[in-house]
Protein backbone atom coordinates (compact mmCIF):
# COMPACT_ATOMS: atom_id res chain seq x y z
CA UNK A 1 0.00 0.00 0.00
CA UNK A 2 1.20 3.67 -0.83
CA UNK A 3 2.43 5.83 1.96
CA UNK A 4 -0.20 8.27 2.58
CA UNK A 5 0.76 12.04 1.14
CA UNK A 6 0.78 12.91 4.88
CA UNK A 7 3.57 11.61 5.67
CA UNK A 8 5.83 13.16 3.34
CA UNK A 9 7.26 15.53 5.57
CA UNK A 10 10.14 15.30 8.14
CA UNK A 11 10.30 19.22 9.25
CA UNK A 12 10.08 22.73 8.79
CA UNK A 13 13.03 25.29 10.41
CA UNK A 14 13.96 28.88 10.30
CA UNK A 15 16.85 31.09 9.01
CA UNK A 16 17.23 34.58 10.05
CA UNK A 17 19.49 37.11 8.56
CA UNK A 18 19.78 40.45 11.05
CA UNK A 19 20.87 44.00 10.36
CA UNK A 20 24.35 42.94 11.19
CA UNK A 21 24.44 40.58 7.92
CA UNK A 22 24.73 37.46 10.45
CA UNK A 23 22.61 34.50 8.85
CA UNK A 24 21.46 32.26 12.30
CA UNK A 25 19.26 28.90 12.15
CA UNK A 26 16.54 30.47 14.61
CA UNK A 27 14.47 27.65 14.78
CA UNK A 28 12.99 23.64 14.09
CA UNK A 29 10.42 21.69 14.31
CA UNK A 30 10.20 18.58 15.19
CA UNK A 31 13.89 18.67 15.51
CA UNK A 32 16.71 18.45 13.07
CA UNK A 33 20.52 17.19 13.47
CA UNK A 34 24.10 19.71 13.57
CA UNK A 35 24.89 17.78 10.04
CA UNK A 36 21.23 19.54 8.54
CA UNK A 37 21.47 22.44 9.76
CA UNK A 38 24.90 23.28 8.73
CA UNK A 39 23.83 21.99 4.76
CA UNK A 40 21.15 23.83 4.97
CA UNK A 41 22.91 26.92 6.15
CA UNK A 42 25.04 26.27 3.17
CA UNK A 43 22.34 25.82 0.88
CA UNK A 44 20.37 29.01 1.54
CA UNK A 45 21.35 31.88 -0.12
CA UNK A 46 21.25 34.46 2.83
CA UNK A 47 25.23 33.16 4.06
CA UNK A 48 26.46 33.51 0.30
CA UNK A 49 28.89 36.43 0.90
CA UNK A 50 27.88 37.64 -3.28
CA UNK A 51 24.73 38.54 -1.51
CA UNK A 52 22.50 37.20 -4.64
CA UNK A 53 18.85 36.84 -3.88
CA UNK A 54 17.47 33.16 -4.86
CA UNK A 55 14.03 32.87 -4.03
CA UNK A 56 14.00 29.15 -4.46
CA UNK A 57 16.04 26.55 -4.40
CA UNK A 58 15.68 22.40 -3.10
CA UNK A 59 17.92 18.99 -3.79
CA UNK A 60 18.73 16.27 -1.73
CA UNK A 61 21.12 14.72 1.02
CA UNK A 62 21.26 11.38 2.15
CA UNK A 63 17.65 10.93 0.99
CA UNK A 64 16.05 13.68 2.44
CA UNK A 65 14.54 15.99 0.41
CA UNK A 66 15.25 20.11 1.35
CA UNK A 67 13.11 23.21 0.00
CA UNK A 68 14.11 26.38 0.95
CA UNK A 69 12.04 29.79 0.06
CA UNK A 70 13.75 32.73 1.17
CA UNK A 71 12.00 36.53 1.39
CA UNK A 72 13.62 39.56 2.07
CA UNK A 73 11.84 41.65 4.80
CA UNK A 74 9.96 44.70 3.95
CA UNK A 75 9.91 47.60 7.05
CA UNK A 76 6.32 47.50 7.66
CA UNK A 77 6.87 43.61 8.83
CA UNK A 78 6.45 43.22 12.66
CA UNK A 79 10.05 41.69 12.47
CA UNK A 80 12.46 44.53 13.41
CA UNK A 81 16.30 43.66 13.06
CA UNK A 82 15.89 40.80 10.57
CA UNK A 83 16.06 42.01 6.72
CA UNK A 84 15.97 38.47 5.12
CA UNK A 85 14.60 34.66 6.36
CA UNK A 86 14.40 31.53 5.03
CA UNK A 87 12.08 28.88 5.33
CA UNK A 88 13.14 25.20 5.08
CA UNK A 89 10.94 22.36 4.81
CA UNK A 90 12.46 18.60 4.51
CA UNK A 91 10.38 15.97 3.11
CA UNK A 92 11.02 12.05 1.36
CA UNK A 93 9.63 13.29 -1.94
CA UNK A 94 10.56 15.11 -4.68
CA UNK A 95 8.07 17.52 -5.84
CA UNK A 96 9.39 21.28 -6.10
CA UNK A 97 5.80 22.93 -6.89
CA UNK A 98 4.30 21.54 -3.61
CA UNK A 99 6.80 22.48 -1.61
CA UNK A 100 7.10 26.01 -3.18
CA UNK A 101 3.39 26.60 -2.52
CA UNK A 102 3.47 25.96 1.03
CA UNK A 103 6.94 27.42 2.08
CA UNK A 104 5.34 30.94 0.42
CA UNK A 105 2.29 30.24 2.86
CA UNK A 106 4.29 30.30 5.93
CA UNK A 107 6.78 32.92 4.75
CA UNK A 108 3.35 35.29 4.78
CA UNK A 109 2.53 33.81 8.28
CA UNK A 110 5.64 34.67 9.91
CA UNK A 111 5.31 38.18 7.75
CA UNK A 112 2.62 38.96 9.45
CA UNK A 113 3.06 36.84 13.01
CA UNK A 114 6.49 37.36 13.47
CA UNK A 115 6.33 34.11 15.43
CA UNK A 116 6.98 30.38 14.53
CA UNK A 117 4.22 29.47 16.43
CA UNK A 118 1.56 29.98 14.17
CA UNK A 119 4.02 28.65 11.45
CA UNK A 120 3.91 25.51 13.42
CA UNK A 121 0.30 25.20 13.47
CA UNK A 122 -0.03 25.76 9.42
CA UNK A 123 2.87 22.88 9.35
CA UNK A 124 0.92 20.65 11.75
CA UNK A 125 -2.16 21.02 10.17
CA UNK A 126 -0.57 19.90 6.49
CA UNK A 127 1.38 17.27 7.84
CA UNK A 128 -1.86 15.45 9.72
CA UNK A 129 -4.50 16.76 7.29
CA UNK A 130 -2.73 17.37 4.33
CA UNK A 131 -4.41 21.48 4.24
CA UNK A 132 -4.32 24.58 5.53
CA UNK A 133 -6.84 27.24 5.19
CA UNK A 134 -6.61 31.30 5.15
CA UNK A 135 -8.20 33.65 3.98
CA UNK A 136 -5.09 36.23 4.40
CA UNK A 137 -2.41 33.42 3.82
CA UNK A 138 -3.64 31.62 1.07
CA UNK A 139 -4.99 27.77 0.83
CA UNK A 140 -2.45 24.67 0.63
CA UNK A 141 -4.00 21.12 -0.39
CA UNK A 142 -1.00 18.46 -0.51
CA UNK A 143 -3.13 16.08 -2.74
CA UNK A 144 -3.23 19.07 -5.57
CA UNK A 145 0.35 18.47 -6.48
CA UNK A 146 0.37 15.09 -8.09
CA UNK A 147 3.92 13.61 -7.97
CA UNK A 148 3.81 12.76 -11.95
CA UNK A 149 3.23 16.66 -12.66
CA UNK A 150 6.18 17.27 -10.55
CA UNK A 151 8.13 14.38 -12.84
CA UNK A 152 7.03 16.70 -16.29
CA UNK A 153 7.30 19.86 -15.14
CA UNK A 154 11.01 20.38 -16.78
CA UNK A 155 11.20 20.84 -20.43
CA UNK A 156 13.00 17.61 -22.28
CA UNK A 157 12.25 19.99 -25.41
CA UNK A 158 14.59 22.57 -24.24
CA UNK A 159 17.26 19.99 -23.26
CA UNK A 160 17.13 18.48 -27.28
CA UNK A 161 17.20 22.75 -28.30
CA UNK A 162 20.59 23.05 -26.43
CA UNK A 163 22.16 20.19 -27.02
CA UNK A 164 20.90 18.08 -30.32
CA UNK A 165 22.21 14.80 -31.35
CA UNK A 166 24.76 15.32 -28.18
CA UNK A 167 21.51 14.58 -25.99
CA UNK A 168 21.87 10.89 -26.62
CA UNK A 169 24.85 10.90 -24.42
CA UNK A 170 22.61 12.15 -21.70
CA UNK A 171 20.19 9.33 -22.34
CA UNK A 172 23.23 6.38 -22.23
CA UNK A 173 24.66 7.65 -19.21
CA UNK A 174 21.13 7.02 -17.52
CA UNK A 175 20.61 3.76 -19.19
CA UNK A 176 23.82 3.02 -17.96
CA UNK A 177 23.30 4.68 -14.63
CA UNK A 178 26.18 6.57 -14.88
CA UNK A 179 27.48 9.62 -12.49
CA UNK A 180 26.61 13.19 -14.31
CA UNK A 181 27.76 16.63 -13.27
CA UNK A 182 26.33 19.39 -14.09
CA UNK A 183 27.93 22.67 -13.94
CA UNK A 184 26.17 26.25 -14.34
CA UNK A 185 27.16 29.65 -12.25
CA UNK A 186 23.68 30.18 -11.66
CA UNK A 187 21.76 27.90 -9.37
CA UNK A 188 18.64 28.25 -11.25
CA UNK A 189 19.67 26.96 -14.43
CA UNK A 190 21.48 24.11 -12.67
CA UNK A 191 18.10 22.74 -10.78
CA UNK A 192 15.78 23.46 -13.82
CA UNK A 193 18.41 21.34 -15.75
CA UNK A 194 19.04 18.62 -13.55
CA UNK A 195 15.29 17.93 -12.71
CA UNK A 196 14.69 16.92 -16.07
CA UNK A 197 17.09 14.66 -16.67
CA UNK A 198 15.48 11.25 -15.10
CA UNK A 199 12.93 11.65 -17.75
CA UNK A 200 14.90 10.76 -20.37
CA UNK A 201 14.52 7.47 -18.71
CA UNK A 202 11.12 7.79 -18.13
CA UNK A 203 10.09 3.74 -17.73
CA UNK A 204 11.87 4.40 -14.27
CA UNK A 205 10.31 7.41 -12.75
CA UNK A 206 13.24 7.41 -10.48
CA UNK A 207 13.58 10.97 -8.95
CA UNK A 208 15.80 9.55 -6.44
CA UNK A 209 19.04 10.00 -8.41
CA UNK A 210 18.64 13.69 -8.51
CA UNK A 211 21.12 15.84 -6.59
CA UNK A 212 20.36 18.98 -7.76
CA UNK A 213 22.47 21.66 -5.39
CA UNK A 214 25.72 19.97 -4.63
CA UNK A 215 28.71 22.15 -3.06
CA UNK A 216 32.06 20.62 -3.00
CA UNK A 217 32.15 19.69 0.69
CA UNK A 218 33.54 16.69 2.13
CA UNK A 219 30.43 15.71 3.34
CA UNK A 220 28.16 16.30 0.88
CA UNK A 221 30.70 14.63 -1.83
CA UNK A 222 30.85 11.50 0.68
CA UNK A 223 26.73 11.27 0.25
CA UNK A 224 27.10 11.60 -3.40
CA UNK A 225 30.05 8.73 -3.50
CA UNK A 226 27.51 6.29 -2.01
CA UNK A 227 25.41 6.72 -5.02
CA UNK A 228 25.65 4.40 -7.99
CA UNK A 229 24.50 6.42 -10.50
CA UNK A 230 23.53 10.18 -10.05
CA UNK A 231 22.56 13.29 -11.33
CA UNK A 232 24.46 16.12 -9.41
CA UNK A 233 24.03 20.00 -9.86
CA UNK A 234 26.94 22.38 -9.05
CA UNK A 235 27.52 26.19 -9.50
CA UNK A 236 31.57 25.99 -8.73
CA UNK A 237 33.27 25.37 -12.06
CA UNK A 238 36.23 23.53 -9.91
CA UNK A 239 33.98 21.12 -10.39
CA UNK A 240 35.10 19.76 -13.87
CA UNK A 241 38.37 18.92 -12.49
CA UNK A 242 37.08 16.54 -10.01
CA UNK A 243 37.34 13.62 -12.39
CA UNK A 244 36.46 11.54 -9.02
CA UNK A 245 32.67 12.74 -9.46
CA UNK A 246 31.57 11.96 -12.90
CA UNK A 247 31.74 9.74 -16.24
CA UNK A 248 29.98 12.64 -17.64
CA UNK A 249 30.29 16.47 -17.66
CA UNK A 250 27.52 19.00 -18.75
CA UNK A 251 28.93 22.39 -18.98
CA UNK A 252 25.60 24.50 -19.25
CA UNK A 253 27.47 27.58 -19.70
CA UNK A 254 29.53 26.63 -22.51
CA UNK A 255 27.08 23.85 -23.90
CA UNK A 256 29.69 21.38 -23.59
CA UNK A 257 29.12 17.73 -22.49
CA UNK A 258 32.72 15.45 -21.97
CA UNK A 259 32.85 12.44 -21.18
CA UNK A 260 35.31 11.33 -19.02
CA UNK A 261 38.26 9.11 -20.33
CA UNK A 262 37.38 6.04 -17.49
CA UNK A 263 33.89 6.29 -19.32
CA UNK A 264 34.43 6.27 -23.27
CA UNK A 265 34.29 2.59 -23.80
CA UNK A 266 31.39 1.97 -22.11
CA UNK A 267 29.64 4.65 -23.49
CA UNK A 268 31.30 4.12 -27.17
CA UNK A 269 27.79 5.09 -29.63
CA UNK A 270 27.12 3.27 -32.38
CA UNK A 271 24.20 2.97 -34.66
CA UNK A 272 21.70 2.44 -32.42
CA UNK A 273 22.88 5.47 -30.60
CA UNK A 274 22.54 7.53 -33.78
CA UNK A 275 18.68 6.35 -34.82
CA UNK A 276 17.75 7.27 -31.25
CA UNK A 277 19.07 10.45 -31.46
CA UNK A 278 18.02 11.51 -34.75
CA UNK A 279 14.68 10.74 -33.16
CA UNK A 280 14.51 12.43 -30.23
CA UNK A 281 15.62 15.11 -32.39
CA UNK A 282 12.68 15.60 -35.01
CA UNK A 283 10.40 14.98 -32.23
CA UNK A 284 11.87 17.29 -29.87
CA UNK A 285 11.35 19.52 -33.53
CA UNK A 286 8.04 19.44 -33.96
CA UNK A 287 5.72 21.77 -32.75
CA UNK A 288 2.75 19.68 -32.27
CA UNK A 289 4.61 16.96 -29.79
CA UNK A 290 4.17 17.83 -26.24
CA UNK A 291 7.68 17.00 -23.86
CA UNK A 292 5.27 13.83 -22.64
CA UNK A 293 5.30 12.41 -26.49
CA UNK A 294 9.29 13.58 -26.98
CA UNK A 295 9.58 11.34 -23.84
CA UNK A 296 7.76 8.45 -25.24
CA UNK A 297 10.25 8.29 -28.03
CA UNK A 298 12.97 6.69 -25.95
CA UNK A 299 11.34 4.41 -24.67
CA UNK A 300 10.85 2.27 -27.88
CA UNK A 301 14.78 1.32 -27.35
CA UNK A 302 14.28 0.57 -23.71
Amino acid sequence: MAEPEIQQLLGVGLIEKDTNGDALWVWCYPSTTAEMRDLLLRKCCLTDENKLLHTFVFGQYRRSWFYITTVEVQDTSVLKKVTHFSIVLTAKDFNPEKYAAFTRILCRIYLKHGSPVKMMESYIAVFTKGICQSEENGSFLSKDFDARKAYLAGSIKDIVSQFGMETVILFTALMLKKRIVVYHPRIEVVQEFTRTLPALVWHRQDWSILHSYVHLNDDELEALKTCTGYIAGFIDSKVSNRLDLYDVCVNLADSEITISQQAKEAMTMGKLHKEIGQLIVQSAEDPDKSDSQVIKVSLFYV
